[in-house]
């Protein structure tokens, strides 16, 4: 530990730098922001003075040399889910590619205060452009207002408005999930749906019904979880007491585990007495038993196109209101034609 009383060293200044190399503080600023004419030999003494002692110009002083601070922000209501893992890993790793850093901020409720605080912060940190990921019909009925002044893309919302927007295609894979029950001979399909305030659930399970509507088969109650292998569980116990449920389609892969060890523990076989389809395509899923038939979403793919709009926008040139990437169906071991009736 240092001495009581001892001054905390500081980084050298410009105006440490202009002194040592006995020119003005403008001087070494024309030097350091790479704009206004130097003579070559007082550039280098100047360069050669910053490296001795060990100056390095700030992050606005390279952003008035180049107009970009190369910094992006992100707005991220929550770090637990699988899918906005997999994104701001895409996102970062397009970041390091372009040369940018990234400046994350987490939220817990999307609200007015929290986006424009969290706003507030980046522009402090001062970033380039924005990326914001609020699953959340806050954000998606416009109860948040977004903040001028930066280029925005928007992940995972129906936000209409000024700001291009990057989702997966949620109402394609719930129509793939039940497509694929009904064309396997089921009567119809059962839903256990994420969460009311989530967004995607809310896709997920709109095309579901609509897709049952279309093909005239009953649309059963539905069933609402919170996203976790726990509440896929409780369920589960609750269809697997029905004499008539053969065919599940659950809103992610997590409550489809839950699923399969209510069946099981009910003494139902998977896919023989009832099918499961989830969607997402974890890692795991491959796993279960049996392995998951489930709707892939490419989360790889979602912030790559995030980026690229975002880079799109922060050089103004003209970007799609919306770009949604398709999913697929992964047929594994969980789906089956139903039952024959005893």
């Amino acid at each position: 530990m240092p001495e009581a009383g001892a001054k905390t060293q500081r980084s050298p200044s410009m105006a440490d730098v202009a002194r040592a190399a006995g020119v003005s503080g403008q001087t070494v600023s024309r030097v350091a922001t790479g704009r206004g004419v130097v003579k070559a030999e007082t550039r280098q003494r100047i360069i050669a003075t910053m490296q001795e002692l060990g100056y390095r110009p700030n992050g606005a002083a390279r952003a008035l040399r180049d107009g970009r601070y190369r910094s992006i922000g992100v707005i991220m209501s929550s770090l637990s889910s699988h899918g906005n893992m997999r994104t701001i890993d895409a996102i970062a790793s397009e970041c390091a590619a372009g040369g940018y850093s990234l400046n994350l901020i987490p939220l817990g409720a999307a609200t007015q205060a929290s986006v424009s605080g969290a706003f507030a912060r980046l522009n402090e940190e001062a970033v380039d452009g924005v990326i914001i990921v609020i699953e959340a019909h806050s954000l998606a009925e416009a109860e948040v207002e977004l903040p001028t002044g930066l280029p925005v893309v928007v992940i995972d919302s129906d936000r209409k408005g000024r700001y291009p927007v990057v989702d997966t295609d949620q109402a394609q894979g719930a129509k793939l999930a039940t497509e694929h029950l009904l064309d396997l001979g089921h009567e119809t399909v059962w839903h256990v749906a994420g969460p009311p305030e989530s967004y995607s659930a809310h896709g997920r399970r709109q095309s579901w019904e609509r897709t049952l509507i279309e093909r005239g088969a009953r649309v059963p109650e539905v069933i609402t979880g919170d996203w976790s292998a726990d509440s896929g569980h409780r369920a589960g116990l609750i269809l697997a007491a029905r004499d008539d449920v053969t065919a599940v389609f659950a809103a992610n892969d997590q409550m489809s585990l839950g699923l399969l060890r209510a069946f099981h523990e009910r003494g139902l076989r998977v896919p023989d007495d009832v099918s499961v389809v989830g969607f997402d395509d974890m890692a795991e899923s491959a796993n279960f038993w049996p392995a998951l038939t489930t709707v892939r979403q490419h989360f790889d793919q979602v912030g790559v196109e995030a980026m690229r709009a975002l880079i799109a926008a922060m050089e103004h040139r003209q970007t799609a209101p919306a770009d949604l990437v398709p999913t697929e169906l992964i047929v594994r071991g969980s789906s089956g034609p139903p039952p024959h009736r005893r």
